[in-house]
């Protein structure tokens, strides 16, 4: 894509929609996009598995929310472009009468999403900003299609290192956990590094090109999640997760990052991080 004709969308900073997007193997993307990533991967070259891997995490998740625990509405934070096997399409797989609201800060989610989703009446997609929950959940569209009075499911699917210390990430998480029923439950996934000392400097290095960013360690995400109980195999790399070989297989990449791909067999220290919670 050149720039965009809408001046509301951003194309002079790079945004995390778009470059995820692109890692999935999307093309709704711009060049600054394409080379904020290609100077990410030198450094941190575990990126374009782990954005992959948290895809394939997605659909295992709302494939076993709705398969074997009768979850029929979501919420999904900070959803990203649309691409293969989006939330409402799983979901409606297992579940035909599955709701979903869709949630992101990037002018052109809400474009593309409005356009995919014109025709369907059980699911929509609203602009919000997810550090703002209160504005979220009082949201029109989001009032007209979830029910908080029964289970809801809420992913904030790769979105947890956005959620910066500043921010209040807790407070995030518990206003929307504290107004869903029992028995609801949180799909929860974020970049983690085991070496504080690289991940500081990947938070430097992602956040000095302008994407809200915070590497965490697995026992700083732990404490973000206290108070949920944690589906079995729990809060792990989200490759050992419920792993399916048999699923859905995603785009593939650009030819530029082939040589990236597969990295996260052999480097450990960075991936993501997450599970399926379950409020009491």
């Amino acid at each position: 894509m050149s720039g965009p004709s809408n001046p509301s969308i951003p194309y002079d900073v790079p945004t995390s929609a778009r470059g995820y997007g692109w890692m999935l193997g999307g093309k709704d993307n711009y060049e600054i996009d394409r080379k904020f990533i290609l100077s990410t991967v030198p450094s941190f070259p575990e990126v374009v598995d782990i954005c992959r891997q948290n895809r394939q995490f997605l659909y295992r998740a709302v494939r076993y929310l709705t398969r074997e625990r009768g979850i029929r509405q979501f919420i999904d934070m900070g959803c990203g472009l649309p691409t293969d096997n989006n939330v409402h399409q799983v979901a409606q797989r297992f579940a035909p009468d599955a709701r979903v609201v869709y949630v992101d800060i990037d002018p052109i989610v809400l474009a593309h999403g409005r356009a995919l989703l014109a025709d369907d009446s059980s699911t929509t997609v609203i602009m919000g900003d997810m550090r703002d929950q209160d504005a979220i959940l009082n949201h029109p569209d989001l009032v007209r299609l979830i029910d908080f009075d029964e289970p809801v499911a809420t992913l904030f699917l790769s979105v947890g290192h956005h959620l910066v210390d500043a921010d209040d990430p807790r407070r995030v998480l518990r206003t929307i956990i504290d107004r869903a029923a029992p028995g609801s439950f949180v799909g929860f996934s974020q970049v983690i590094c085991e070496d504080p000392v690289r991940g500081a400097r990947m938070t430097e290095h992602i956040a000095g090109g302008g994407v809200p960013w915070q590497t965490r360690t697995p026992a700083e995400v732990d404490v973000l999640l206290e108070g949920l109980e944690p589906v079995e195999p729990g809060v792990v790399n989200l490759v050992d997760w419920r792993p399916d070989p048999d699923q859905p297989a995603l785009e593939p990449v650009d030819p530029d990052l082939v040589p990236y791909l597969g990295v996260t067999e052999a480097n450990k220290g960075i991936y993501e991080y997450g599970g399926v919670l379950r409020k009491p």
